[in-house]
């Protein structure tokens, strides 16, 4: 072991990354910053633990107690989703999904998926994505005009290509999803529902948006974003029977061996948002993003979609004649995170798009209300209007500073990293 690890130059890197989280106002809708004990169970000893396989069912040995963490974890999933099965072997949501198009259909099947350009992910059947390479991907959209889902347009095209397997969720989607309505499509045409619900997990986990759980084949998810967990993915399925067949392609089908210690951060992550205080986080989540919405409308910014109805939205910057990457670009130089989203029949390429998008966790778990988000749209707008005038960029980054300034995370610096390996070492 190293005498003095916290010389290494890779701490100096992470400390800088902690001191731009204490500063940044971070609207990135798929960010979050988790509770500091779910940094410390990612980082813990369970790292060095293989346990390829599953709960008494290991390849290896020395497994009883990251058994019992991953049964843990199993337990409080299901209890938060009300599911009757859950995997969260999942490193990724993306794999996630693979899993799950892999329990469910075969390579040549056709899939009907949301588009990536109307608010879908690319797993949901992108031509650069496994699901649009290994199947025949059929894509919807947004109506043109509501830039909102239009179930019988969906239904025409599932009546048309005829899927094995219908895949919904969003991840630049500002409304309400209608998985009833999904469902009864499905069945209509003999196909599988798959639902993504990445991004609104955190909200259907507290009721704050209708479950699918009732409704698809099998649900998947990250357990970041408005989860606020650690970074990994999740599967579940109110059929015991396919349960069966997700294990087998998650493991050995997908993954080798699970990443312990990530699993014991999402059983945490499970644990404290089965808490009501989770509840409340959530709903003033909807309340940010709700106010941001509002006011972006009142200063004559378009809304995709006219409002929301969850965490995020996007702002259409073609009335302003601008793109996305020039305003994330503009944005960071005053300390302030979004990033670039196409909108639905966006005219630019996908790395400049013609949007962006505003997601509230992160700023909400930091403890910014109602108040604070208008002003930091009042920044934003500041920003815009002012994007030639250096002067005024810098008296706006001052502004947005002393506001990040209010809100500083509990989090610990690694500069304390040796002084914790010493405390370990006399255990």
């Amino acid at each position: 072991m190293l005498k003095n690890p916290e010389n290494l130059k890779i701490i100096n890197i992470i400390n800088k990354e902690v001191a731009r989280q204490q500063s940044d106002i971070n609207l990135i809708a798929s960010e979050n910053y988790v509770d500091p004990i779910i940094l410390e169970i990612t980082g813990s000893v369970l790292t060095n633990k293989y346990a390829e396989g599953y709960p008494e069912k290991r390849y290896y040995g020395g497994c009883k107690f990251v058994d019992e963490a991953e049964l843990l974890g199993i337990k409080y999933c299901k209890e938060l989703f009300k599911a009757e099965y859950a995997n969260i072997q999942p490193h990724s949501g993306s794999q996630a999904n693979l899993a799950a198009y892999f329990s469910l259909i075969n390579p040549g099947d056709t899939i009907l998926g949301m588009s990536l350009s109307d608010g879908g992910h690319l797993t949901h059947g992108h031509k650069v994505s496994f699901s649009g390479k290994f199947y025949n991907s059929i894509s919807y959209g947004v109506d043109p005009k509501t830039e909102m889902l239009n179930y019988d347009h969906i239904l025409e095209l599932a009546k048309k290509y005829n899927p094995k397997l219908i895949v919904c969720g969003a991840s630049a989607y500002s409304k309400i999803i209608d998985f009833k309505k999904l469902s009864e499509i499905a069945k209509s045409v003999n196909a599988y529902l798959l639902a993504d619900i990445a991004h609104i997990a955190g909200l259907v986990a507290t009721g704050l948006h209708p479950s699918p759980l009732k409704y698809a084949d099998i649900v998947t998810s990250t357990t970041h974003k408005t989860l606020r967990g650690p970074r990994g993915g999740l599967i579940l399925s109110n059929n015991k029977e396919l349960g069966e067949k997700i294990d087998k392609a998650v493991m050995p089908g997908t993954q080798g061996g699970p990443l312990m210690h990530v699993i014991a951060a999402k059983a945490a992550a499970f644990e404290l948002a089965l808490k009501p205080e989770f509840k409340e986080y959530q709903k003033q989540i909807l309340k940010n993003s709700k106010t941001m919405a509002n006011k972006f409308m009142d200063l004559g910014y378009k809304i995709v979609s006219n409002g929301t109805d969850n965490h995020l939205f996007m702002i259409d910057l073609r009335p302003i004649n601008s793109t996305g990457t020039e305003i994330e670009l503009l944005l960071s130089k005053i300390g302030i995170t979004v990033n670039r989203n196409s909108i639905p029949n966006d005219p630019q390429k996908p790395w400049i798009t013609s949007g962006i998008r505003i997601g509230t966790p992160a700023i909400t778990t930091k403890g910014f209300k109602e108040s604070e988000c208008i002003e930091i749209v009042n920044l934003i707008h500041e920003a815009i209007i002012n994007k030639n005038n250096i002067n005024k960029l810098n008296l706006i980054k001052e502004k947005a500073l002393n506001l990040a300034k209010l809100f500083k995370l509990n989090y610990y610096n690694l500069n304390n990293f040796n002084k914790n390996l010493k405390s370990l070492n006399q255990l």
